[in-house]
C-alpha cells in the first residue's frame, strides 16, 4: 500500500514567504518609479504598458518556483508499508479421493463426487503456504498430482477428476491410502497429512486398510478419514431404456474401518451427510493444521523532491533570465 508524506514538514513554514512577496508587490509595485533611457515618449509608454503586462507573469513564476523549492525541501517520499512471512516449512497434505462409481449418487448437488470437488478447491485456497497432492482410487489407485507449492496446477487436475478415470468401479480404500503414504513418506515436513474421502465400503484392493493405516503410522502420517453420504437412501443415476433413471439405493459407509484407521495415525474420522457439513469438516480440519508462521512490517520509502526541485528550478530560471536579460535596462 502507498502513501505520500514528507520527510521535513516543518519546512513548509517557509511558504510565509510566498505571502509576503505578494503583499510587497501588491503594496509597493505601484510606487515603482519606472526609468526607461530610451529616447521618446511614445516609446517610454509603450516600454513602460509592456512592463506592467509582463511583471505578474514574472512575479508569478518566482513565486511558484519558490513554493516547489520548499516543498522539495520538505522532502515528499512515499511509503510502501510490506509486510514479510516465514517460519517453519508448510504441511505436506495429500487428499486421496474415491472416484467408485458410487460417487455418481445424488444425495449431495450435482453430486458426491462434484461436490467433494468443490470444497476440496476453496481448502486448497486456504493453504497457500503448504505443499499439496492429490490421489485417486477406486478399484484401483493412482497419483493425480504429486506434492507441489504450485497451487494452479493441484486446482487444474483437480478439476480433471472424474468417475471414468478408473475402469474397475469397486472401492479399495487401502490402496488408495497406500498411495498417499508413498507420497508422503519421504517428506521432510514438519507434519505430514492425508484426508482420506470415501463414500463405500472396502470391497477391493490387494492391501487392507489396517495395513496401510499401520504404515502411515510408522512413517508420522496424520489421516483424517471422511464418510460422505447421507443418512439412509440415496437417488442413484443409471442409463435406462428412456434415458436417465433414478434408483434410491441404501447408503454403507464402512465407519469402523474409517474410525480405526483415524485412531491408528491420530487423526480423526468424520461423517458428511450433507454439502454443507463437508464444508465445515474441511474447514475444521483447516483449524485443526495450521502452520506457524510469523511476520515483520516494513516500510520502504522512495523519494519523489527531485521533480519539484527540476520543476522550481527551471521557473526560478525563466524569471531570472528575462529580469536579467530580456527586460535589461528596462526592468529593475
Amino acid at each position: 500500500m502507498f502513501n505520500m508524506e514528507l520527510a521535513n514538514p516543518q519546512l513548509l513554514y517557509l511558504w510565509i514567504i510566498i505571502p509576503l512577496m505578494l503583499a510587497w508587490f501588491i503594496f509597493y509595485e505601484k510606487k515603482i518609479d519606472v526609468k526607461v533611457k530610451l529616447p521618446g515618449a511614445s516609446i517610454f509608454h509603450k516600454n513602460r504598458d509592456f512592463l506592467s503586462k509582463i511583471r505578474p507573469g514574472l512575479l508569478a513564476l518566482r513565486l511558484i518556483g519558490l513554493s516547489l523549492l520548499i516543498f522539495a525541501l520538505a522532502r515528499p517520499r512515499t511509503h510502501e508499508l510490506s509486510e514479510k512471512t516465514f517460519g517453519d516449512e508448510g504441511i505436506d497434505i495429500i487428499m486421496a479421493m474415491d472416484i467408485s462409481g458410487s460417487m455418481k449418487a445424488e444425495d449431495f448437488k450435482p453430486n458426491r463426487l462434484e461436490a467433494s470437488k468443490e470444497v476440496a478447491l476453496k481448502f486448497i485456497e486456504n493453504r497457500p503456504n503448504d505443499r499439496l497432492g492429490l490421489v485417486v482410487y477406486s478399484g484401483e489407485s493412482f497419483t493425480q498430482c504429486p506434492l507441489t507449492l504450485d497451487h494452479s496446477i493441484v486446482k487444474n487436475l483437480l478439476s480433471e477428476i472424474n468417475i471414468n478415470m478408473i475402469k474397475d468401479q469397486s472401492t479399495a480404500i487401502g490402496m488408495g491410502l497406500a498411495t498417499g503414504v508413498t507420497r508422503l513418506k519421504d517428506s521432510k515436513a514438519k507434519s505430514k497429512v492425508i484426508i482420506l474421502l470415501t463414500d463405500g465400503v472396502n470391497n477391493s484392493g490387494f492391501i487392507s486398510p489396517a495395513t496401510a493405516a499401520e504404515i502411515a503410522k510408522k512413517f508420522d502420517i496424520k489421516v483424517y478419514t471422511i464418510g460422505v453420504g447421507t443418512f439412509g437412501k440415496a437417488p442413484y443415476p443409471f442409463q435406462g431404456q428412456f434415458g436417465i433413471q433414478y434408483q434410491d439405493i441404501e447408503v454403507k459407509i464402512d465407519e469402523d474401518i474409517l474410525k480405526q484407521i483415524a485412531n491408528d495415525t491420530g487423526g480423526k474420522y468424520f461423517r458428511a451427510n450433507t454439502k454443507n457439513k463437508l464444508k465445515t469438516i474441511y474447514d475444521e480440519i483447516d483449524k485443526m493444521e495450521k502452520t506457524e508462521l510469523e511476520s515483520i512490517a516494513y516500510q520502504r520509502y522512495e523519494e519523489k523532491h527531485f521533480i519539484f526541485l527540476l520543476i522550481g528550478s527551471l521557473l526560478l530560471f525563466i524569471e531570472l533570465f528575462f529580469r536579467s536579460i530580456v527586460l535589461k535596462g528596462i526592468y529593475a
